[in-house]
């Protein structure tokens, strides 16, 4: 980790001036909206250019569970039924292969901020050992097939389909899914595992269509036109090519070491520049890995999240990042508590705040001891708290700066001002670029149905998304009244663990297959929570407004609904668990293995 540095009272004061002034310069009152469907040039961009799709006969017939999205959510869910001895499980998915971002993400240098160990769910049950501590976006590609023919979940599943409704009969007691291939078939039980970040979205820029260039988004990046591949193969077509990148969030901070090495010019159009941690990556040890213990994967996992969230243990497994800025809360509040301080929220927040503030200033200390060009040097430190947007870990990021073919543009918070059809405007330049690359990530806030592109009908003949527009209803952020046998896997109103998201799928697979083999057990047609059961969870789970994570304070991003404040109900979209995510997972295993499954009823 970076050598501490210590941070005056006065300094503090500037900080939290200098802090509120940048997000002020970046607040927009069209939030989310300043996002546009694609359409035009870009009306394809939701495709998949990877998988042919081959032509099949509709399906019409019946399974036990239906999961629509195969990503990590859908494969753990998939698993754990099979484990638990639920049968005639399908993955329903518009990807031509399972793996959910890590099917999409093949942009160079794609990797996770996540140590492998912790982040590949099923590590011990599918004998994967990782190549290192992160690993790349292949190699978790790779993993998530390894879990697909390991649990037998390839036989049954529909790929390269989307679902176009899932509606309740009645008649029956199933739910009738529909899909863009004409399939119309029955599932006694249905779980949605879309995931958070899937559904690429592009800026609303002025021109965006008139650019007469190459143009494309990250998540679906263009090997043809760059040349190379995403096993880090350089991209021997852009020796002599101009190339635009709009966007300096998590993927283009991985990205761009891969343009600027093999671009001819690269052009970087920075709104807001990302935090950048040292990421000190290294090799697993075959050997060592072997030595671990049965049910090693699950120690680690609690033993992260512990820490992560500011409790104790004697000792870090992980050393990351993440834990570093939590063990350092629990420190300082610890040595308050000593001093003869409450143990209260006030003594937290202070102690995160100092932390923060220390943290940060090692990372802005680190952007000046890199980049050798001191006003590019200081355009690139973020003015924020560290959990305020995706904190980015990474060894060349800030290096590639100091290439000569490689311009930073800043646009002190405003972003780019047009497009034309040679290149990009930016504070009232002209760029002239053969290629724009859009790293602009995927859509957060939008219409769950947009994001999802499919219906979900209940009991009601209303759809979820109408049902939730005053705010989500669920108990434990899985089951929702009104929509039985319908299981959410998400990481809202349960433990909300944005550090890991797999972990929080690991823990509700178990749930959920318990739940099902359970019912089915019984002979249960349907199983459903309770209203009033969903409004004794929703007293428990406290909004996002009152997290450091994602704070109205903060500068706009995808954390904080774009720096729009969440109204009424709404703030419990982004709810948790009041007592953290290490008790919310304690509290859901002693809920479902207790066998009682209380707040479901089962008929």
């Amino acid at each position: 980790m970076s050598e501490s540095i210590q941070v005056t009272d006065e300094r503090r004061r500037e900080l939290r001036e200098r802090y509120l002034l940048e997000r002020d310069k970046r607040l927009r009152a069209d939030g989310n909206d300043q996002y546009i469907e694609p359409t035009g040039r870009f009306e394809g961009i939701t495709d998949d250019p990877y998988t042919p799709v081959v032509e099949r006969e509709a399906v019409h017939d019946d399974v036990t569970v239906a999961i629509i999205g195969a990503g990590f959510a859908g494969l753990v869910t998939g698993a754990a039924l099979e484990k638990a001895g639920v049968k005639n499980v399908r993955l329903l998915d518009a990807a031509g292969d399972v793996g959910g971002v890590w099917y999409w993400n093949r942009y160079p240098g794609a990797m996770c901020d996540t140590a492998a160990m912790i982040y590949l769910p099923l590590l011990e049950e599918t004998g994967t050992v990782p190549s290192a501590k992160y690993v790349p976006a292949h190699e978790i590609f790779a993993h998530a097939q390894r879990i697909a023919i390991t649990f037998g979940l390839y036989e049954n599943a529909l790929l390269s389909t989307s679902a176009t409704e899932v509606s309740w009969d009645a008649d029956i007691q199933r739910w009738r899914i529909t899909t863009d291939r004409g399939d119309n078939f029955t599932a006694k039980y249905v779980a949605t595992g879309t995931g958070p970040l899937h559904r690429p979205k592009l800026p609303g820029i002025d021109g965006i269509d008139t650019f007469a260039g190459h143009a494309f988004h990250t998540s679906r990046w263009d090997y043809d036109y760059c040349g190379g591949g995403p096993a880090d193969v350089p991209m021997d077509k852009l020796g002599d090519r101009r190339v635009a990148i709009i966007g300096t969030g998590a993927t283009a901070v991985q990205c761009i070491p891969k343009l600027g090495r093999d671009a001819g010019e690269l052009f970087v159009f920075q709104r807001t520049p990302s935090s950048i941690d040292i990421r000190n990556n290294h090799p697993i040890d075959p050997e060592w890995f072997a030595s671990l213990g049965p049910g090693w994967q699950r120690e680690w996992l609690r033993n992260f999240t512990l820490l992560q969230t500011g409790g104790y243990a004697d000792v870090d497994l992980v050393m990351d990042g993440w834990t570093d800025i939590a063990q350092r809360v629990r420190d300082r509040v610890a040595a308050r508590v000593m001093a003869g301080a409450e143990l209260s929220p006030e003594t937290t927040l202070a102690a995160y705040e100092e932390s923060d503030d220390e943290k940060m200033e090692e990372i802005r200390a680190r952007v000046d001891a890199i980049v050798t060009d001191p006003t590019t040097a200081e355009a690139l430190k973020p003015w924020y708290r560290q959990l305020c947007k995706r904190p980015c870990f990474h060894d060349e990021y800030l290096q590639t700066y100091n290439r000569p073919t490689v311009t930073l543009v800043d646009t002190d918070g405003q972003g780019v001002d047009r497009i034309d059809a040679t290149g990009v405007w930016a504070n009232g330049q002209h760029y002239e670029v053969d290629c724009i690359i859009f790293a602009s990530g995927f859509e957060v806030g939008t219409d769950l149905s947009r994001r999802s592109g499919f219906q979900i009908i209940g009991t009601s003949g209303s759809s979820l998304e109408e049902y939730w527009a005053p705010g989500m209803r669920t108990l434990h952020g899985t089951h929702v009244d009104g929509f039985p046998n319908l299981f959410v896997l998400a990481t809202a109103q349960a433990a909300n663990l944005i550090s890991n998201v797999p972990h929080n799928y690991v823990e509700a697979s178990d749930a959920i297959a318990a739940v099902v083999a359970h019912a089915e057990e019984i002979g249960a047609a349907t199983v459903e929570a309770g209203r009033s059961d969903v409004d004794a969870w929703l007293q428990q789970i406290q909004g996002r407004q009152g997290s450091v994570i994602g704070s109205p304070d903060c500068t706009p991003g995808y954390y904080n609904n774009e720096g729009k404040p969440l109204e009424g109900d709404q703030q419990l979209n982004g709810g948790a668990y009041i007592e953290g995510p290490v008790a919310y997972f304690e509290f859901l295993e002693q809920w479902w293995k207790s066998g009682e499954f209380a707040g479901l009823h089962f008929s």
